[in-house]
């Protein structure tokens, strides 16, 4: 199983090269919003990629538009690119569609932006007949994918999967399950999520995000740190197309890297996990499942891509790391957050950091982790395992990247620079 196609819109980047450039030089995409001010957030920054409505209009059409919301505009966007990444044709609008292609795109929460700035305010004044015959499509989960599939003519399974924070990352593992057992030769998988007040405001309520550095917003993704205060919300989409090595030989695609295995569990709200903590024996038992599929010894593991948000389970989850590898501090692979530079993009974490994992074992290289020079006590025996400035790596093998989400659910895949 392989990667032969990347998209991404990220707040720090869209696209492999912008993206890539920002990885390299820690540019944070974290910015004063100033709506979030206005309503009294106490988390006044988040991560919203830039330039949108420009950029939307080379992709999608304005009839297209009038029937998405971020949230579908993103993903779109970014499968686009995935699949043109992957050299893939576009299939006609009046031919048959691609029977061996398809799609898990997830999202975390989707369009509640629709439903509460279009569909409850004019239900309830009594003005259903102005909701337009698009409302439908724009609020129900699995719109995001079902757009995909009619603007790239898929015909094999096209569905969006939803589990929280551990959504791109679960994606990535349906779609390499699906072509595993033969049932499609490729698929699009990843997450998107559009960004809205009403998407970031219950976890403001929560008092879960960082309130504390409203004034200097490049600063307030703290993953590590010892001044972590919460994590800062984002938005955007990551795709990947993952194919089998057959078909990509037979039409001779150029391969970004191989995929090893993945697994996906939940702790069941019991030994310490809950609706928003991890059990630690879950999370354990995740990594070594991705571990073990993937036919690989735990030391052969050169870089891990965290979930580390900034909160109080970052030093918890490299702790899990390490016992599941089973080694000791000083021989854990190298770890980073990607969530330091664009924030947590929800359902579209995982498939974002998914792109920034491939991408680095691609160009042999590992970016560095923002804001956690004060590292957290607790990871003091760690210290020299975190990459805190880009590194250039040439010799970057194997990438283990998880995902860890709100409802104790836990997702692993594991990627392997590609070589014949």
């Amino acid at each position: 199983m392989v990667v032969t196609g990347l998209g991404v819109l990220a707040p720090n980047g869209h696209g492999l090269e912008a993206f890539e450039r920002a990885l390299r030089s820690g540019e944070s995409g974290i910015r004063f919003v100033p709506e979030l001010a206005e309503l009294k957030f106490g988390c006044q920054v988040g991560g919203i990629p830039q330039g949108v409505d420009q950029i939307q209009s080379r992709y999608l059409s304005d009839e297209e538009l009038f029937a998405m919301n971020p949230n579908m505009v993103y993903a779109a966007i970014a499968a686009i690119d995935a699949w043109t990444d992957a050299g893939l044709p576009r299939i006609a609008p009046d031919a048959e569609p691609d029977w061996n292609s398809g799609a898990v795109l997830g999202t975390g929460i989707g369009g509640i932006d629709t439903i509460a700035e279009k569909l409850a305010p004019k239900t309830d004044a009594g003005k259903v007949a102005r909701l337009g015959s698009t409302m439908v499509e724009q609020i129900m989960s699995s719109g995001n994918s079902a757009r995909v599939a009619g603007l790239l003519g898929l015909g094999n399974q096209v569905t969006t999967n939803s589990s929280a924070c551990n959504t791109g990352t679960e994606a990535v593992v349906d779609a390499f399950l699906r072509i595993r057992e033969g049932r499609a030769e490729r698929m699009l998988a990843g997450g998107s999520e559009g960004h809205s007040r009403y998407i970031w405001a219950g976890f403001d309520a929560m008092k879960v995000l960082n309130r504390t550095k409203n004034d200097a917003p490049a600063e307030a993704s703290r993953p590590m740190s010892a001044s972590a205060a919460g994590f800062i919300p984002g938005s955007g989409a990551g795709v990947l197309v993952l194919e089998s090595l057959a078909s990509a030989r037979a039409r001779g695609a150029r391969i970004w890297a191989e995929v090893l295995g993945g697994y996906v569990n939940c702790g069941g709200h019991r030994l310490g996990g809950s609706m928003t903590a991890p059990n630690p024996t879950s999370v354990q038992r995740c990594i070594r499942g991705a571990v073990a599929m993937a036919g690989i010894r735990p030391d052969q593991i050169d870089l891990i891509n965290g979930h580390l948000t900034a909160t109080f389970a970052d030093p918890h989850e490299v702790e899990n790391w390490r016992a599941a590898l089973e080694v000791s501090p000083e021989k854990l692979p190298l770890i980073q957050s990607t969530k330091s530079l664009i924030g947590h993009a929800l359902g579209a974490a995982g498939g974002i950091e998914c792109v920034a994992s491939v991408l680095q074992l691609g160009r042999g290289f590992a970016h560095g982790s923002l804001n956690c020079e004060d590292l957290h006590p607790a990871l003091g025996p760690f210290a020299g395992r975190v990459v805190h400035r880009t590194r250039d790596l040439p010799e970057l093998r194997v990438v283990a990247k998880a995902s860890f989400g709100f409802g104790d659910v836990n997702g692993c895949v594991i990627f392997q620079k590609f070589s014949e």
